[in-house]
């Protein structure tokens, strides 16, 4: 077989990657202004405007809002696997700093309310997330800062916008973009930008494989406390994230439809009520399920429906749904779906015919927040070790070079990036499993998909590769699940380098994405924001057809042990 595969691996992301890693070796803090001209020559897809003397917008943002709100007071990143790392490398107050979070990654992390900032990570994924991303918001915040301190700018309180955004020499629309993440900070952050110039440095306390491996036993360990039961249970795993699932089976959300109403006829929510009454008019194809979950996550953002969030973990509780956070590693929380303690009646009105069996199964599904890069592979390795699973169902964003947002891929072949193997899988889930429940965008079987090494490791010319080679879905998780499931079937650890059959294997294995970026277009992605309305309606379609098929495995399985 031709094995002429694409690679992310270009020169200018191996030195790039050579570079960061022998840097932080080092013992003593290292400086990012050291790795500005690397990150720079990278010329990175996510910031192609890092050597323009005017701002990228886009990569500021998209750096802005991966990173905690204080960044801008901190001079010193520090990154360890626990909370023992850091205490052991002379962090011992750790456990009392402020917890402090970003918009758009979820990452644990801790400020001490002075200048530093320490980052849990789960593998050299988050490495290869956090340094550029910190690089890339200091040059463009620096670009910013210059720009606000030439000699026509005295003041900004009373600065037109005209006279803004010809000194900045942005966009209107780039303008809007920095007022949407600031909204009514918007002039203040301006002037702390204009006041103080960024200089980061930043230290990886211990690089060492073993410590990736302590922290997620770390991790499970703290499943097991308070679930022993899953080391005898059947398991059904999946990545996907902490809402749909238990909205899906919990049934609390539609419970609340009344006070979604009247949370709905509030004045700021216009749009969303026409959209509600075109829904049940049948005007719009719509899903009333959907747009009251969608609803009851902006309602629980309010000061109204925070009270909530109490009840719900109290509901979810009773009614066979376990959360567990992380305490001292890595932030992935997880859910203890316990199948025979879930009422069929509260279940999505969907899936409810399929609740016949739950009361007789003694399965469980363990639900994880997607976890970054080589994380997933950490995470299903350590899970599989210890527990007996059945099936394996990732879902979750992915780029994509031939559809839209909201689309619905799934892969059937998988380029691994960091194994560089190529997994050829039988993906469980076909076109019309995930269509029946879809009701805006188009679902794209039969693709083939690259897991990459990170959002910045990619660029122009390796997107061009990625295109001729026919490899569209983009993401950072299948390749890792990929290379687990290989050693939970196989004698061995994973291969490199190779093509790799996942065919006929004893776990059932299903991998869907939903598109949120279209990175051939600058600017066009979902990392300035959430996914509103439409976009909620792929993750539930996945959602839904990973349930249904976990349902329909557990009553073949209960069936065939009644007729043994």
């Amino acid at each position: 077989m031709d094995r002429r595969m694409p690679s992310s691996i270009s020169d200018e992301i191996k030195l790039y990657r050579s570079t960061i890693y022998s840097l932080l070796r080092s013992s003593a803090e290292v400086k990012i202004k050291a790795i500005e001209e690397i990150h720079a020559g990278m010329n990175s897809l996510m910031h192609p405007g890092a050597r323009n003397l005017f701002p990228d917008v886009p990569a500021f943002v998209y750096s802005y809002l991966r990173l905690p709100d204080c960044i801008s007071d901190v001079t010193t990143l520090v990154l360890g696997q626990n909370s023992e790392v850091f205490k052991k490398n002379g962090y011992s107050d750790i456990d009392t700093w402020q917890p402090v979070s970003a918009v758009a990654r979820r990452r644990r992390c801790k400020f001490d309310k002075s200048n530093t900032l320490a980052c849990y990570i789960a593998s050299r994924s988050d490495i290869e997330d956090v340094v550029p991303t910190l690089t890339a918001l200091q040059i463009e915040w620096n670009k910013l800062h210059n720009l606000l301190n030439a000699p026509q700018v005295s003041s900004l309180d009373s600065i037109d916008l005209v006279v803004l955004l010809r000194i900045l020499m942005i966009e209107p629309e780039e303008l809007e973009q920095l007022k949407t993440i600031w909204g009514k900070n918007f002039l203040k952050t301006l002037q702390k930008i204009k006041e103080k110039k960024l200089s980061f440095g930043i230290r990886l306390l211990n690089s060492s494989l073993s410590y990736y491996i302590r922290a997620t036993h770390e991790w499970f360990e703290n499943i097991v406390s308070q679930l022993p039961v899953i080391k005898k249970r059947p398991v059904y795993f999946v990545s996907s994230n902490t809402h749909s699932f238990v909205n899906i089976l919990s049934g609390f959300a539609l419970r609340y439809e009344n006070e979604l109403i009247d949370y709905l006829n509030e004045p700021q929510n216009k749009e969303l009520l026409l959209e509600w009454k075109a829904i049940c008019s049948n005007e719009v194809n719509g899903s009333r399920e959907n747009f009251l979950y969608y609803l009851f996550k902006k309602y629980q953002a309010t000061s109204k429906g925070e009270c909530s969030l109490r009840q719900q973990l109290e509901w979810d509780s009773k009614h066979g749904i376990s959360r567990i956070a992380s305490e001292t590693t890595f932030e992935v929380e997880a859910q203890i779906i316990e199948l025979c303690n879930l009422d069929p009646e509260l279940i999505d009105p969907r899936l409810r015919s399929e609740g016949e069996i739950l009361k007789k199964s003694d399965a469980i599904i363990l639900n994880v927040d997607y976890p970054l890069g080589l994380g997933a592979y950490n995470i299903l390795s350590t899970i599989s070790i210890h527990t007996d699973v059945y099936g394996v169902y990732s879902m979750g964003k992915a780029a994509s070079l031939n559809a839209v947002r909201g689309d619905v891929l799934i892969p059937d072949i998988v380029q691994d990036e960091h194994s560089h193997n190529t997994y050829l899988i039988q993906n469980c889930f076909s076109a019309d499993d995930v269509s029946k429940f879809l009701n805006f965008g188009t679902v794209l079987d039969n693709q083939k998909a690259i897991t990459v090494l990170g959002t910045f490791l990619q660029n122009a010319k390796i997107m061009d590769v990625f295109y001729n080679e026919g490899f569209a879905d983009i993401e950072m998780e299948a390749g890792n699940f990929c290379s687990a499931i290989y050693e939970a079937t196989r004698p061995k650890r994973y291969p490199l380098d190779e093509i790799v059959s996942l065919y006929n294997i004893p776990i059932d294995v299903g991998i869907l994405h939903y598109v949120s970026d279209t990175p051939m277009s600058k600017g066009k992605n979902l990392g300035a924001g959430t996914l509103s309305y439409y976009g909620m309606d792929s993750t539930y379609a996945t959602s839904l057809a990973i349930l249904q098929r976990i349902l329909r495995l557990e009553k073949l399985r209960l069936d065939k042990i009644d007729a043994n």
